[in-house]
């Protein structure tokens, strides 16, 4: 009776994210009640493994009690305090230092957000400071890559290339360009690294001198495409943008959110490509989600330029919430989980994903299996040496997430049939083995639907 009761008021009340309204009013809610390590339990009582660790950000696990405890603790001795008006905590300042002391490089400045999206959001703002206080405003034009997610913010959603953040919004802004993907598995110039290194190349340059070079301010790269569908470039393939950035004095700015604190094995992604980004915008691991906060990472040369071009005027930006303690204690709190051994458990975990995951390459549906760490994805297709994807009649998003539900499991089912996974770092070999037996039924049931069986007939 109580979960009906949730599911009438979550009808009439709550909006829900990139939904759809209509749809989800005749859907109804899923009402989640309790979760722990890699398993979360619905009102029903039904268990399942959570593949996609909330919304990629559970990285550490649900139920941790010193997570909680932290909270906790904060929240009776401070649980407020600005970071307006020189004032601060000391949750948020010893937060700060660590993040520096392990970011790469001279990544030493960090200006805490909400999340992902305001993270992103910040960086637009600060990019337009520093080119006005060097006297260079003419550099206005922004350049992120197709099938890129940089959030939902008004601006960073036009820097995001999704439709489904463009439709109806009138964005992106023709400031805000694109450059084509690296995506191997269906890039034209085929699957080779080089190859696509060197048509990347190709594109920034020609993107850079349509536009002009001393217009353009600010490069923004996901070091894997994460909602454009777990997209791995090849090797060394960020390293060169990064450099060809540097070549034109171009901003380089690292979205982390996604792959940060651990997901693809690392802390940060960028320090297993052997780059320094001038920004590096990070969120959902930073605090597993326990709590909401994000962070912007800011190279010295970039403050600098900011802090003298401000001299002793305000640099106007911030937020309420920027640097909140509770969150900061709660980073903090996850940080030392990730160091005392989440960290080392989530490479040997997704060693045994993506071993698992290749397994499953030889199911007449997979096309393709790509991924690092703890961050996966397949691709399934109807012909596997022609790459078509699956009919949209299949409705593989709503469709195969439901199947993936049925069996116990949760994953991120996109529209054009690719399956994405992020599992908590915590994951047990048994956990990883239930994912991969409870997607391999998924497949095979997706087989049987009778709109995809006959376009592989």
């Amino acid at each position: 009776m109580l979960a009906n009761s949730l599911i009438e008021l979550d009808r009439a009340h709550l909006i829900h994210p990139v939904a759809s309204y209509r749809g989800h009013e005749a859907l109804g809610v899923r009402v989640l009640k309790s979760a722990k390590g890699a398993t979360v339990t619905d009102a029903s009582g039904k268990q399942l493994v959570d593949g996609f660790a909330g919304l990629w950000c559970v990285n550490a696990g649900y139920g941790h009690d010193s997570i909680v405890e932290a909270a906790a603790r904060q929240m009776r001795e401070l649980p407020y305090a600005t970071a307006y008006f020189d004032l601060g905590s000391e949750p948020a300042i010893r937060l700060a230092s660590e993040l520096a002391e392990r970011a790469p490089g001279d990544l030493n400045h960090v200006f805490f957000t909400l999340g992902g999206s305001d993270a992103v959001d910040s960086t637009i703002r600060f990019v337009r400071y520093y080119w006005n206080a060097k006297g260079e405003p003419q550099r206005d034009q922004f350049i992120s890559i197709e099938q890129g997610y940089h959030g939902s913010s008004v601006v960073g959603a036009g820097l995001t290339a999704l439709p489904a953040f463009h439709a109806g919004f009138g964005i992106p802004f023709e400031w805000q360009h694109k450059i084509p993907s690296p995506y191997p598995y269906r890039n034209p110039v085929g699957e080779d690294g080089n190859a696509i290194i060197a048509a990347s190349l190709a594109a920034v340059k020609a993107k850079i001198e349509a536009i002009g070079p001393e217009r353009v301010a600010a490069f923004y790269a996901e070091p894997i495409q994460g909602s454009g569908g777990v997209i791995v470039p090849p090797k060394g393939w960020i390293k060169a943008m990064r450099g060809l950035c540097r070549e034109y004095g171009i901003l380089f700015i690292a979205d982390e959110v996604i792959t940060g604190f651990g997901r693809t094995g690392p802390l940060f992604a960028c320090t297993d490509e052997e780059i320094v980004p001038d920004f590096m915008t990070t969120a959902k691991g930073l605090t597993s989600g326990y709590v909401p906060m994000g962070a912007v990472f800011m190279a010295d040369h970039v403050y600098n330029v900011i802090a003298d071009g401000a001299g002793s005027s305000a640099v106007g930006h911030g937020y309420t919430y920027s640097a909140h303690p509770v969150s900061a204690a709660v980073a903090l709190e996850v940080l030392k989980l990730y160091e005392d051994g989440l960290l080392d458990n989530g490479i040997k975990a997704g060693a045994r994903l993506m071993a698992g995951l290749e397994g499953l390459r030889g199911h007449p549906l997979v096309g393709d299996v790509r991924g690092r760490g703890m961050l996966a994805a397949i691709e399934l297709v109807v012909d596997k040496d022609k790459k078509t994807p699956l009919p949209a009649s299949a409705m593989p998003a709503r469709r195969i997430f439901d199947r993936a539900w049925d069996n116990g499991l949760i994953i991120r089912a996109f529209a054009n049939g690719v399956l994405g996974y992020a599992p908590p770092l915590c994951c047990t070999d048994a956990d990883i083995d239930a994912v991969i037996e409870r997607t391999r039924r998924t497949l095979d049931q997706t087989l049987a639907d009778p709109d995809v069986r006959q376009a592989v007939a």
